[in-house]
C-alpha cells in the first residue's frame, strides 16, 4: 500500500474518530446530532488555517450553498467544541477568536500583529525547556500554549 492510501486511510480513521466522540459530546449535552453541526466540524477539520466563526461560516457557505445553516449554529456549535476541548482558540481582542481542531499535534504560534496571520511551529528545545523549567519549580505541567506577537516578514517588507 502507497504512503498516500496510508495516509488517507488514517485520516478518515481519525476523522471517524472525532465524528464518534462529537456524537458522544452532543447527546451528553441533550443536544441532537444535525448536518449543519457535522460540516461545521469536518470544515475545521479539513482547513489548515485558523478561522473565525465568520470565516467558517463564509467557507460552509461556499462549500454547501445549498445547506441553511446560521451563524449562531456556528457560534453555539464552536462554543460547545471549545468548552469539550475539541477545538481551541486564539484571542485577537477587538478581533475577536479564531479557532483550530484541538486533534492536532502540539504546536506554537507566531501572530502577526498588523495583518493577523498566524504561523504554527514546532520546536523540540523550546519543548524540552519549558519541560525542565516545570520540573526545576517543582511543577506538573499538564498543557501549555506558546503565543509569539510581532511583526511577520511580508508585513516588514
Amino acid at each position: 500500500m502507497s504512503d498516500i492510501t496510508t495516509n488517507f486511510d488514517d485520516r478518515i480513521v481519525e476523522y471517524e474518530q472525532l465524528l464518534s466522540d462529537f456524537k458522544a459530546l452532543l447527546k451528553s449535552n441533550s443536544l441532537k446530532f444535525t448536518i449543519q453541526r457535522e460540516v461545521i466540524l469536518e470544515t475545521l477539520y479539513d482547513s489548515d488555517e485558523h478561522l473565525t466563526p465568520e470565516s467558517l461560516h463564509n467557507l460552509i457557505q461556499e462549500k454547501f450553498p445549498d445547506l441553511n445553516i446560521g451563524i449562531a449554529t456556528v457560534y453555539r456549535t464552536l462554543s460547545l467544541l471549545e468548552d469539550s476541548n475539541m477545538v481551541t482558540s486564539l484571542y485577537f481582542g477587538a478581533q475577536g477568536k479564531k479557532y483550530e481542531l484541538g486533534a492536532k499535534n502540539h504546536h506554537d504560534h507566531l501572530i502577526c500583529t498588523n495583518c493577523g496571520c498566524i504561523t504554527e511551529f514546532v520546536d523540540e528545545q523550546i519543548e524540552e525547556r519549558q519541560d525542565k523549567i516545570a520540573n526545576e519549580l517543582g511543577f506538573k505541567m499538564q498543557d501549555h500554549s506558546m503565543q509569539i506577537y510581532g511583526i511577520c516578514k511580508n508585513c516588514r517588507n
